[in-house]
């Protein structure tokens, strides 16, 4: 599956079942280990829990096995490695904290509704 085959899957998935404030962040040439991350919000640990299980279930039924998945023990912060596309759902909490928009973010930064990647 091609790279944006994989951001369109995981977007789809994550609008599905309501995620919030969904953002591209296009790293090529910041890190090896992926080209793009994926961050988006559940509005409560079991809405972050929910949109994750979506994301790979999506995945896997297009034939896509995630590298691996982190932190579905806490689901303030759940991880999901497609190799060239990374997805982190958040509580809005955690995604404050952590700020991964500033830490990857500009110039690159896209939100979901100004791309249909």
């Amino acid at each position: 599956m091609q790279t944006e085959q994989i951001k369109a899957l995981v977007i789809t998935a994550l609008e599905d079942i309501k995620a919030k404030n969904i953002t591209l962040l296009d790293v090529r040439g910041r890190t090896s280990v992926t080209d793009w991350m994926i961050i988006a919000n559940g509005t409560s640990s079991r809405h972050v829990a929910a949109v994750a299980a979506s994301v790979e279930e999506k995945a896997k039924h297009s034939g896509l096995q995630p590298l691996g998945v982190e932190g579905r023990g806490s689901s303030d912060w759940i991880l999901i490695d497609l190799v060239d596309v990374v997805v982190h759902v958040m509580t809005e909490a955690a995604r404050e904290f952590y700020d991964l928009e500033r830490l990857w973010g500009e110039p690159s930064t896209i939100k979901a509704d100004d791309s249909k990647a």
